[in-house]
């Protein structure tokens, strides 16, 4: 039997965005989740005010952060129905080559919500089974946290959390990450839970302050310190602290041409440079450096949805904090907070609530 809900279509760059009403009915294998939260990504401006094309047609609703409560299941899912999930923010077919030789990321027959399929803001979202990750509520509950809360968990935290565990970040070791807010917020913590110091740099002296309590041993704002003088900052903070000058694990999170531009000015012998955030702005830089360093570069996309329990337990534990770095909006204020957003006058992630 199909659900009846609504969502928010997307029908071309920078148009208002417009509510539709729609029967939700699951196939076999598919579950039809009643969207607690559904939280707004960089990527989702980028598909509404920069041109990046989504792979659906337009219109499309947008939204891939999205948790919930399954209300329905077609053949073969029945036993998800009643439970409280994450949605993956990237959902492989798991049957493939790259799928079987472990790399699920570049399946090319992944769904993504609100790139490939329907996204998540709207009041349910038809999803594979597939990789769905339960949450127990109950620890939600004891923790504080409401479920919408943990729609971050699905790109927010889940991105950087295969950023770092790829990186080889380990007990003892330095980590930068640049660009702080966001994406860039769970990246500190999560660097800090595997065991980091963690450096954090961005231009927004209130986003530094907020990841300072959020577990940044260090934060420097790259409108004083730029270029050489922000990587001297860092190696005098490193033999202060008897961490290694050599070896940094750096994380570019801002998603802008200026963060990528400094992230890979700190290249130090042995560096790890892993690309979290995305941008459609070119820079240029010398590749020869990752030879004369012998560093290495690599990108990010998305995470596999077997690591959504181990990030989820962070928030879980209490090692990540995720509520301080939320806020709740009406989802019906979409357009208004899309415009909030996209000038930076939200600090925090914007979760909309149907």
């Amino acid at each position: 039997m199909a659900t009846a809900g609504y969502r928010w279509m997307m029908t071309a760059p920078k148009a208002p965005m417009i509510r539709e009403t729609f029967d939700a009915a699951p196939q076999a294998g598919e579950a039809v989740v009643e969207v607690a939260g559904c939280g707004v990504c960089h990527t989702d401006l980028g598909y509404f005010y920069d041109g990046v094309r989504t792979n659906h047609a337009l219109p499309l609703a947008l939204g891939h952060e999205v948790s919930g409560r399954v209300t329905a299941a077609g053949a073969g899912a029945e036993a998800w129905v009643g439970k409280a999930v994450i949605v993956p923010a990237v959902i492989p077919c798991g049957e493939c080559g790259p799928c079987k030789r472990g790399r699920p990321n570049i399946c090319r027959s992944q769904k993504m919500p609100g790139n490939d399929i329907q996204g998540g803001f709207a009041s349910h979202i038809v999803v594979p089974v597939k990789g769905l990750c339960a949450v127990d509520e109950s620890r939600l509950a004891r923790a504080g946290i409401a479920l919408s809360d943990v729609s971050v968990v699905a790109d927010a935290l889940t991105t950087p959390y295969q950023a770092v565990s790829r990186a080889g970040v380990q007990p003892g070791t330095l980590a930068i990450v640049v660009g702080a807010g966001g994406v860039g917020g769970y990246c500190v913590q999560v660097a800090r839970a595997f065991g980091a110091t963690v450096v954090a740099i961005d231009v927004d002296a209130e986003k530094l302050a907020a990841i300072r309590e959020g577990g940044a041993a260090l934060t420097l704002n790259a409108r004083e310190l730029e270029g050489k003088a922000l990587k001297s900052a860092i190696s005098a903070f490193a033999k202060e602290k008897d961490l290694p000058t050599t070896e940094w694990f750096i994380f570019e999170c801002s998603g802008t041409a200026a963060g990528q531009q400094t992230a890979y000015g700190l290249l130090v012998h042995g560096a790890t440079l892993s690309v979290v955030g995305f941008t459609m702005d070119k820079i240029e830089v010398r590749l020869s450096n990752l030879m004369a360093f012998d560093a290495r570069a690599i990108g990010n996309w998305g995470c596999p949805p077997e690591l959504y329990p181990a990030a989820l337990e962070l928030v879980l534990d209490g090692k990540v904090n995720v509520k301080s770095f939320v806020e709740t909006h009406p989802l019906a204020d979409i357009n208004e907070v899309f415009e909030a957003v996209h000038h930076r006058e939200i600090k925090r992630r914007a979760v909309l609530v149907p």
